[in-house]
């Protein structure tokens, strides 16, 4: 039976280009997930988009001396491109500065403000008196007063995870001149998080046996520790404004409004695609699985802040007696390192998606990052890793079978599939472990683990491989054609399963070999870069167009006697001096 299945993904800070870190925290695990529930039939609903509002985007923009708009609209057109590139496919990638987000976030405070949900206090912020305004978090450093990093933000330390308040910093210094701020007093609205408290323990304690233990013991423990008020308003002019009289010098907190737009992008999907309900099915529909692919520093805002704001909303656009979904699991990521070295934006150690992308094609990156990917732990990016893991697994394992089988059976076939007559026991046991990988690879996939899935893919390779070499078509061939036949179709019917089993991983070589094959149509929709208006504004969207997908996640029904198209090689053997050049490459500008 088909579920609907929203896919709701991290929103990157529109302050600078993607990396590999957004590639293997959120994007591609997310993507994998959607394409494994696109063949399976499911109606996925895949959406996000850039981070317009948030303080690095401020941070950022004062630094080159343009506007914030200027500056987001610039990098959220670079991640359309890269995105579109590396094969992310969204149904929606959009921004947080659009009028229907806007309006979408200054409803649910307006509701969450009625509710009684929202609360004014004053607030105790760090002041610039070298600039005469208060600083936001990201404004300013120090050292974290918890783990003592001392480079951790005002709102978050990237070490440990704590959530802060700036003024809990310890030696707190500007990020503009590195001045010592001091302390002064402002109002703004608080989301009242205790008076969630209870539903939150009792949220994560139901039905999470399958969620990362990372997740849970992390939710759990900020609970159990108490929580407390969250401000929602901050004192800056770039943002959404609080619909409240009296607060125009006042803009919606990024952390409180950035979560909205999973449901706001989601309304503007459905807007888009001129069915104005059609996202209801995705957040009132009780059987709606609803699964958020973020890094492991966002867990706090995704499985306390946003449930809380959903469920202190209730309703919204919505006449029915239904409340909108808590999420169905957050499967958070770890971090993934560069060279034995903290990622870093600010200090310019990371790999650049837009960059690797010259340079590489998109299945070998989608290949490493899978292959490596934080599931459990941290894990590492490091150039040889990419060069070893490239060669020694993607090109010698299933680029090496691929080809020798496509290239073999095209010239000594006539480039038709080989009609195998009556199979042997041992061709039927073989192909009969392929079939059974669609359910071993596809409950990896349903549970998200997605490195289980691809070993597993990859070790049905190597038993293929280890088929041919034991059989030895290319002798066969010579002394009794027949055999070559059986053993020819035989390994070629596992090629055509180990295709669709890493279409989700590897869409673009998966389709060039669903071709090869001899087969017609695309194995995926496209992914295109569109432009939307609005009343007062347009601006463009990344999307998916599933009309020319034909893809199944069914076993190879491969027909004897098909016509093949000549192949080429899948996959590109690096020079291992190619892990010293891009090493120096990072190390140059870092230095």
């Amino acid at each position: 039976m088909e579920q609907y299945v929203l896919v709701a993904v991290g929103w990157p800070y529109a302050n600078g280009d993607l990396h590999v870190g957004h590639l293997a925290g959120a994007n591609l695990p997310a993507d994998i997930f959607a394409r494994y529930h696109r063949l399976v039939g499911n109606k996925v609903l895949m959406v996000s988009g850039s981070d317009s509002h948030g303080t690095p985007t401020l941070v950022a923009a004062e630094a080159e001396g343009v506007s914030p708009k200027h500056l987001f609209e610039r990098y959220h057109e670079r991640f359309l491109t890269a995105q579109q590139d590396i094969g992310i496919s969204f149904d929606l990638f959009t921004h947080t500065d659009t009028e229907n987000h806007h309006r979408v976030a200054q409803d649910i405070f307006t509701k969450l403000l009625d509710a009684g949900y929202l609360v004014r206090q004053t607030q105790s912020l760090l002041y610039s008196e070298s600039q005469k305004r208060f600083l936001p978090d990201r404004y300013v450093e120090g050292e974290c007063p918890h783990c003592h990093y001392p480079e951790a933000r005002g709102d978050q330390c990237d070490e440990c995870g704590h959530l802060l308040d700036a003024i809990e910093l310890i030696n707190p210094r500007s990020r503009i001149d590195d001045s010592k701020p001091v302390v002064k007093e402002t109002e703004h609205f608080f989301l009242d998080l205790p008076a969630f408290a209870e539903m939150l323990e009792a949220y994560l304690t139901d039905g999470k046996e399958d969620w990362r233990p990372n997740v849970i013991n992390f939710a759990l423990n900020y609970i159990r520790s108490g929580l407390k008020p969250r401000p929602i308003t901050r004192d800056i002019t770039w943002g959404i404004k609080v619909p409240v009289e009296g607060w125009q010098n006042k803009r919606l907190y990024v952390w409180f409004e950035a979560v909205i737009g999973y449901l706001s992008a989601s309304i503007e999907w459905s807007q888009n695609n001129n069915k104005p309900d059609a996202w209801k099915d995705y957040w009132y529909n009780p059987d709606a699985l609803t699964y958020y692919f973020i890094g492991k520093d966002n867990i706090p805002f995704h499985v306390l802040i946003w449930p809380a704001e959903l469920h202190g909303v209730g309703s919204l656009y919505h006449h029915m007696n239904e409340r909108l979904n808590l999420p169905t699991n957050v499967p958070a990521n770890e971090f993934m390192n560069i060279e034995m070295r903290q990622l870093s934006k600010s200090r310019n150690w990371a790999v650049w998606l837009p960059d690797i992308l010259e340079r590489y094609d998109a299945d070998a990156i989608r290949y490493y990052i899978s292959a490596i990917m934080p599931e459990s732990r941290d894990t590492d990016f490091d150039w040889e890793g990419f060069v070893s893991r490239n060669n020694n697994e993607l090109v010698a394992t299933w680029g090496n079978l691929a080809n020798r089988m496509l290239g073999f059976a095209y010239k000594r076939f006539d480039g038709r599939v080989p009609d195998p007559g009556v199979l042997r026991p041992k061709d039927l046991a073989l192909i009969d472990e392929g079939e059974q990988a669609f359910t071993e690879i596809g409950a990896d996939l349903s549970n998200c683990n997605f490195r289980a899935g691809l070993q597993t893919a990859f070790a049905l390779a190597k038993q293929v491989n280890q088929y041919l070499d034991n059989e030895a078509p290319w002798f066969q061939i010579k002394t009794d054609p027949e055999l070559a036949a059986k053993t020819v179709y035989t390994a070629l019917r596992m090629v055509d399963n180990l295709k669709t089993l890493l279409s989700p991983y590897l869409p673009y070589s998966s389709q060039a070999l669903h071709n090869y094959l001899g087969y017609e149509g695309a194995i995926f929709g496209e992914i295109n870069i569109e432009t939307f208006a609005e009343a007062q504004s347009s601006h463009n969207a990344l999307v998916y167009d599933a009309s020319s997908a034909i893809g199944t996640w069914q076993p190879s029904n491969l027909p004897p006697g098909q016509q093949m198209r000549q192949p080429k090689p899948l996959f590109k053997k690096l020079d291992e001096s190619v892990a010293e050049v891009e090493r120096q490459r990072m190390i140059e500008p870092s230095s």
